[in-house]
Formats: structure tokens, C-alpha cells, sequence
């Protein structure tokens, strides 16, 4: 089964884990807004999947870096410090207008903090729809597909 073709079969279950799983991104730095942004940007896998005892499903967030100016500018066009979590209260509009130009921050605008806690959020995810997909008795199904 290709990439896509094994998470368009369990889309269903893919809803409900988004509803189940909105707890979590209120309880987050992101909005559902750039939580939605995010997903964009993550693809799953299932590593191991030859194995049944070590299969698991897990995030590729090799591009959740790039997305993040994007994140960033939907965090300033709602006026919110988005990353308020982070710790970073001492971010005034000098230093967003810094970061933005990737000066005397991140380097490339981005904020390590940001990005971290993303992948860390998709890692959650990743559990929170193998654990659905085992109550639901579909684990073992969709990790066979996943090899073909």
C-alpha cells in the first residue's frame, strides 16, 4: 500500500482520534487553526511494520520546520503569543520583527521551541490513533495493508 493509501482507508478513525484529540491541542501553544497547519505538514508511517510486537505508528516531521513561518504568521495575525507556553514573555514586536527577518533569534525565523513542541504534539498523535486503532480491532489489518 502506498504512503497515502493506507491513512485514506482508516480516514473514519482518523476523525474521531481528531475529535478525541482536540483536549490536547487546546491544552497546547497552537491554535486548531495552526494545528491544522501542522497536520498539513506531517506524513505517518508505520515503523517496524513487518513486526507485530515492535510496529508502531509514527510521525515523518521532517517538514513540520518549514511549515512554521507559516504557523508563526497565523500566531500574529490572530495577535496572540502563540508560544506563550514556551516561556518566551519576553517577546515584544522588536523581537518578532527580529525573527521575521531572522535576525538575533533563530537564525532562519524559526523558534526551535515552536517546532519541538510540534513534532512532540504529532508524536502524541501518532499514539492516540494506534490506540484507537487497537480498540477498534483494526491495528493488525491496517498494519498488513501498510506492507503491501
Amino acid at each position: 500500500m502506498s504512503g497515502s493509501d493506507w491513512t485514506d482507508a482508516i480516514v473514519g478513525e482518523r476523525m474521531a482520534v481528531d475529535q478525541e484529540f482536540s483536549g490536547e491541542v487546546r491544552e497546547s501553544s497552537f491554535s486548531n487553526q495552526e494545528w491544522g497547519l501542522i497536520m498539513t505538514a506531517a506524513e505517518f508511517e508505520i515503523e517496524n511494520a513487518a513486526d507485530p510486537e515492535e510496529a508502531r505508528i509514527v510521525p515523518d516531521t521532517s517538514k513540520v520546520e518549514g511549515i512554521m513561518p507559516e504557523v508563526e504568521k497565523m500566531d500574529q495575525r490572530m495577535g496572540g503569543p502563540g508560544g506563550s507556553a514556551g516561556g518566551d514573555s519576553g517577546d515584544g514586536i522588536v523581537s518578532s520583527v527580529k525573527k521575521a527577518l531572522g535576525v538575533g533569534g533563530g537564525g532562519n525565523g524559526t523558534d526551535s521551541k515552536r517546532v519541538a513542541a510540534a513534532e512532540e504534539l504529532l508524536e502524541r498523535y501518532a499514539e492516540a490513533l494506534q490506540t484507537h486503532l487497537e480498540e477498534k480491532g483494526r491495528w493488525e489489518q491496517v498494519r498488513v495493508a501498510y506492507q503491501e
